[in-house]
């Protein structure tokens, strides 16, 4: 294959010098040209040997030259469409003798000489419609003026061109094994582990072959252009995880994909990581991704979205020539999140809850007579957790509650409500829970907006300290236990004692100061104080004030850590 530029030099040389022989390709020559980027920029010819990129608008056709000189010459072309289907052309004319004159041995211009070899149509050799890699493969090939014509209907779009005399020798694509699939060997709700066969050019040819993976959540990519294509123009390569290590590209909120646009912040198939490369703030985040992991054939894909359906396509990339074959592409659904066991509140009767660190608990609730309100009391006896509440899928309720919280709704005839307790991030969660269509009945009891345990230090002696907590406008009968702690007992300790679920009843008797009834209808007024004597000197202890409810249900106030005086 020569150059297009030759062919029209050719025309343009005297005729004595028109009958020598052009000559074949100059690889030493050719190396320079390709390395000349301007050389082939925005040129219609078509270099022996090199991959060329071009761009083609809508319904606007671009022709491409080359020449082939002489007869029965192997030849391989290779078209790739990007981003949409293209319809391309190849056909083949006679290059012309001699160049027609006037007889004064002048040349015709060069404008008049070119159409002289471009007007002819030719004799068509190949087409296609479709944005299928395709390639036009001869092993013998007659010597003439090659034009390749492209268009695209659908859109404006990149497309890459290749086309040798050389092919056998060439071989710039990575060749694909006898089974080009990619095996899923291995499914769970948030990983898939994908198996490939090696390429014969790195296992047999030793030339150097890396495999890149693209996952998204919409369709098979039939090129690595048509990737490049679709993500925003960046995003690099993403270096290979080290040795050992899987890379996971999602997080998720976002593989996951992400579900709150939130660039930066979770990527999900995938969450947002720096590990991705930039994001462009002007175009929209594209829930793709592609990994470049070396010369591995196994692959543990983390951090997806459950029972979600994902695409996987692979790449095996010359390094050399950074020229690409693509596998058959594969596609998987994650398995669905373990069902939650749902738990059956019945009315008025309070349900212990336990929820496992960053768990969820569903509980249902579903009234058997017809009601106006539905009063839900809950107690959390460790962290703050997090309450939905749905009535027949709708959503009436999400707050995060500490201690005890009441709420009433409005009811419905034969409704059916769903609750969400979701735990906290610190550890296990621990709560109580009351639902009732009964308005009057409030078996936890009120607490005051403030349950800390207040010590006067001026009223502290070697065998007494003061105290005082607040009350509410209720009548409740209130408890308050002693313990003698170590004096290196610290807030770790005091932390794990601080179950507020944990009632009287699980003190020992020892450790009861007394109870007594207390409320204010004043609600500035509803202090109450104690003084607890018959302490050692220099001792320290810890203190708690427990409320008891009508109903029998506790809450218990925060702790305190008091210290007698050692002299008085």
């Amino acid at each position: 294959m020569l150059l297009l530029h030759c062919a029209l030099l050719w025309l343009l040389l005297p005729p004595g010098l028109r009958t020598q022989k052009l000559p074949t390709r100059d690889e030493e020559l050719f190396q320079m040209q390709i390395q000349d980027k301007a050389f082939f920029h925005d040129s219609s010819v078509i270099p022996d040997g090199a991959e060329i990129s071009s761009y083609l608008f809508r319904d606007t056709p671009k022709r491409y030259f080359f020449v082939v000189e002489e007869d029965n010459t192997p030849l391989a072309v290779t078209v790739t469409p990007c981003d949409a289907p293209l319809e391309w052309k190849l056909s083949v004319q006679e290059l012309p003798e001699e160049a027609s004159g006037d007889g004064s041995g002048e040349p015709e211009p060069l404008e008049q000489q070119k159409q002289q070899i471009t007007n002819e149509e030719g004799t068509e050799l190949f087409s296609y419609k479709g944005n299928d890699v395709e390639y036009f493969v001869s092993s013998s090939s007659p010597s003439g003026l090659y034009q390749l014509d492209l268009l695209s209907t659908e859109k404006d779009t990149h497309f890459k061109v290749y086309a040798t005399t050389t092919p056998e020798s060439d071989q710039p694509y990575p060749e694909l094994p006898y089974d080009p699939r990619i095996d899923v060997t291995s499914l769970g709700r948030t990983t898939v582990t994908l198996a490939w066969k090696p390429s014969p050019t790195a296992s047999l040819l030793k030339q150097p072959i890396q495999y890149c993976i693209v996952i998204n959540k919409e369709h098979n990519f039939k090129s690595l252009c048509a990737v490049e294509a679709k993500l925003s123009s960046d995003d690099a390569f993403m270096m290979a995880p080290k040795p050992g290590l899987d890379f996971s590209p999602f997080d998720f909120a976002h593989f996951g994909f992400p579900s709150d646009n939130n660039s930066g912040k979770e990527r999900g198939f995938l969450k947002s990581s720096s590990k991705f490369g930039r994001q462009m703030s002007s175009k929209p985040r594209v829930d793709l991704h592609k990994i470049c992991m070396g010369n591995k054939n196994i692959f543990t894909v983390s951090d997806l979205k459950p029972d979600t359906q994902y695409y996987f396509d692979m790449f095996a990339v010359n390094t050399n020539t950074n020229m690409s074959t693509a596998y058959v592409g594969t596609f998987a659904r994650t398995k669905e999140e373990a069902k939650q066991k749902t738990v059956e509140l019945k009315d008025g009767k309070v349900t212990d809850v336990f929820i496992k660190r960053k768990g969820a608990k569903f509980l249902r609730f579903a009234p058997v007579s017809s009601h106006q309100k539905v009063t839900f009391s809950v107690h959390s006896c460790l962290d703050a957790v997090q309450i939905q509440v749905r009535r027949d899928g709708k959503l009436l309720l999400s707050q995060n509650i500490e201690g005890v919280r009441q709420f009433q709704l409005r009811g419905k005839a034969k409704a059916k409500y769903l609750i969400r307790l979701k735990g906290s991030k610190k550890g296990a969660s621990i709560l109580k829970i009351l639902a009732t269509t009964r308005p009057n009945k409030q078996l936890f009891p009120s607490l005051p907006e403030d349950t800390r345990i207040k010590a006067f230090d001026k009223l502290r002696t070697c065998s007494s300290v003061t105290v005082a907590w607040l009350g509410t406008q209720e009548r409740n009968k209130f408890c308050i236990y002693k313990k003698e702690v170590d004096d290196n007992y610290n807030e770790e300790q005091k932390k794990r004692e601080q179950n507020q679920c944990l009632g009287p009843d699980t003190r020992k008797k020892s450790e009861k100061v007394l109870c007594k009834y207390f409320h204010s209808q004043n609600i500035q007024k509803a202090v109450t104080t104690e003084t607890i004597r018959g302490l050692q000197p220099g001792k320290s202890y810890l203190l708690d004030v427990y409320v008891i409810g009508h109903g029998g249900h506790s809450v218990k106030y925060q702790s305190k850590l008091v210290k007698t005086r050692k002299f008085c």
